[in-house]
């Protein structure tokens, strides 16, 4: 693949990466900051496509900087972090009384942003109904607060971004075509980090001279044997992937030279070096991280159903089942709770009652320690979730199930 010098590339789209921090000479990955350039100033949806560490947050921003709405709002919506449950508030509002916990009026993003730009990522993971919704604003610019019937009117414009190979999704009933068409009127798609060649190493040193900088360690460098090594690694985690890795070699190896084989020892083995000509495959083509998750998902809500058909026998035979656990027999029982090494195949997803061992105590019990500690917790820190669930160490996602499931929403 040719490598385009900096002279080649045109003033705007070196503006552009310049104050975004933009990485790299590979053509694709040019032609995509300057479609979002060209398209910036014209009102029109847009979709960003591609696989997930690839660099899609860079676009949007982007795309409002050079947009006549960059002095308004920009907000950052990640979809997949959102309960389903809560993501209609999120996004649209609510009103006082709405549901359990809407102790207030609340605005949505869509207000919140009205004027300006709002970045929907992993567009993909949205609910059929929100989608409902989602369309309507895009087509009349009007949406109604869960538990309004008012109509209230927004100016915003709508930049999307997903890893999901959409066309499959709408085949599959999972997306609704006339959204995908609306979001989808001008499409931008990021290269994955395997298809740009030079550029690993341009992302290699400067991870590598950003973290000698930040923690005032010794430099790394990259000797042609390591940088070999990178240019034919897969990279299924793409630039977010190549961070990590520089940043390990950069901690261990600091002040030395690393070899081919040193940075081989860095990379996963579970990933073999990368064969160019298989990128076009049916079979790489096809594979997705989506699948995997599934599975885990799935394993863990079966774990979990077997937890809760434990609890109801101990809710319907507490007598019965104190004296078997005093006996030491519910030990060896088939639907014994699973051991937290296989609960830990996804911690951030199982909550702290899911993993806790049976004991001859009333459930209830249990679920007021967790429903205390989260309480606490938002108190400590002033309601900010992020921190709670970092706290915690929870997901997000459990933690915003968990505040709805006991009703704590009016922490804050």
């Amino acid at each position: 693949m040719p490598i385009i010098r900096s002279n080649d590339i045109s003033p705007e789209v070196q503006q552009a990466k310049m104050r975004f921090g933009i990485i790299g000479t590979n053509p694709a990955l040019l032609e995509a900051v300057k479609r979002a350039i060209k398209v910036a100033p014209i009102d029109l949806s847009v979709l960003i496509t591609g696989e997930s560490g690839a660099g899609k947050e860079f676009f949007p921003q982007i795309i409002h900087a050079f947009s006549a709405r960059k002095h308004a709002k920009y907000i950052a919506v990640n979809c997949g972090a959102i309960p389903e449950g809560t993501i209609d508030s999120e996004l649209f509002g609510h009103e006082k009384g709405s549901f359990t916990g809407a102790v207030a009026s609340r605005k949505g993003y869509f207000e919140e942003a009205n004027g300006g730009t709002i970045f929907l990522d992993e567009v993909a993971e949205l609910p059929m109904t929100t989608q409902a919704r989602l369309l309507r604003v895009l087509e009349t610019g009007e949406y109604i607060k869960v538990g309004s019937s008012q109509v209230q009117k927004t100016n915003i414009r709508v930049v999307a971004a997903t890893n999901v190979d959409m066309a499959k999704a709408v085949a599959e009933g999972r997306f609704r075509e006339d959204l995908f068409y609306r979001l989808s009127t001008i499409q931008i798609s990021v290269p994955p980090l395997r298809e740009r060649g030079h550029d690993i190493t341009l992302l290699a040193r400067k991870f590598a001279a950003d973290f000698a900088e930040k923690y005032r360690t010794p430099a790394i460098s990259f000797s042609e044997g390591a940088t070999r090594m990178l240019q034919s690694y897969a990279w299924p985690g793409n630039v977010r992937q190549l961070k990590n890795v520089v940043e390990q070699m950069a901690l261990f190896e600091a002040g030395g030279e690393i070899s081919g084989e040193v940075a081989q020892s860095y990379l996963p083995r579970i990933m073999e070096s990368y064969d160019a000509a298989a990128s076009t495959s049916p079979a790489v083509r096809s594979h997705t991280y989506e699948q995997e998750r599934e599975m885990i998902f799935n394993l863990i809500f079966s774990l979990r159903s077997e937890i809760d058909a434990l609890k109801s026998q101990i809710e319907r035979q507490p007598a019965a089942l104190d004296r078997r656990i005093s006996a030491g027999v519910l030990n060896n029982e088939r639907h014994a709770p699973a051991q937290p090494d296989v609960i830990d195949i996804r911690p951030e997803e199982v909550t702290a009652a899911d993993a806790a061992p049976a004991a001859p105590r009333p459930v209830e019990s249990l679920e007021l320690r967790e429903r205390e500690a989260i309480r606490e917790s938002l108190i400590r820190n002033q309601g900010k979730r992020k921190a709670v669930a970092a706290e915690l160490k929870i997901s997000e996602r459990t933690l915003y199930r968990k505040i709805k499931e006991y009703g704590l929403e009016y922490i804050h």
